[in-house]
């Protein structure tokens, strides 16, 4: 049990210094301007356009690092920062972003796998950690309580992982179009993989999170077993 919370400390850990290297890595690439002068909403409309994507309206939403893809009403959602700036920053977020629109336009398997699990996440996510309290509570009288409420949560888990190569993959194809379209270049285009990196490694310590919190939850119930 010891070793748990190490591991949940080390994980905790992790994320605290990707979250804070990411936040000074995008403030230092959102000082960086396009030669080009083109906002994150051009680079956008120009990526859709260059794949072929007419029908997705690229939109402005409040915060910050809020910038995400809807596919349900074909929304490219940039945060106010990234829709009007003219950063390196700006481009690469709203490349990857774009780069979920093309996966949708193009039937990107794990894409369809993470949109299929989304209503069902969005269902269990509201009782799943009740279920789990119940669960422990319950333990000695009712266990298979407990169990339930772990394949609740091994839906996060999987929806954790399965969402890694999606974004690994509109990466890529942000940071290939980014380069063969000539809105980076040899001066900023490792700014834009920097950039990229670091919002990556933020899915990883969530899914490892993830993972760990689940492995917790099995040896909480095989231990009730003894």
């Amino acid at each position: 049990m010891i070793s748990a919370w190490i591991l949940f400390i080390a994980i905790a850990i992790a994320g605290w210094v990707v979250q804070g290297t990411l936040q000074r890595r995008f403030k230092k690439y959102s000082k960086i301007p396009l030669r080009n002068g083109m906002t994150g909403r051009d680079v956008a409309e120009k990526m859709l356009h260059d794949n072929g994507i007419y029908d997705v309206q690229v939109t402005s939403v409040r915060g910050r690092l809020t910038d995400h893809y809807n596919p349900l009403n074909k929304t490219i959602n940039l945060s106010e920062p990234v829709y009007a700036s003219n950063s390196v920053a700006a481009a690469a977020v709203a490349a990857h972003e774009t780069g979920h629109a093309v996966q949708h336009a193009k039937g990107y398997a794990p894409l369809k796998m993470r949109s299929a699990l989304v209503p069902i996440i969005s269902s269990t996510s509201r009782w799943v950690m009740w279920v789990i309290l119940a669960g422990i509570i319950m333990i000695q009288t009712f266990p298979a309580l407990l169990w339930i409420g772990i394949g609740m949560f091994a839906l996060t888990t999987l929806f954790s992982f399965v969402t890694l190569p999606v974004e690994k993959n509109a990466t890529n194809r942000a940071l290939a179009w980014l380069s063969s379209a000539g809105i980076t270049d040899v001066s900023n285009h490792n700014q834009a993989v920097d950039a990229l990196r670091w919002a990556g490694y933020t899915y990883v310590v969530a899914a490892l999170g993830s993972l760990a919190t689940l492995l917790y939850y099995i040896m909480i119930a095989s231990g009730s077993r003894r």
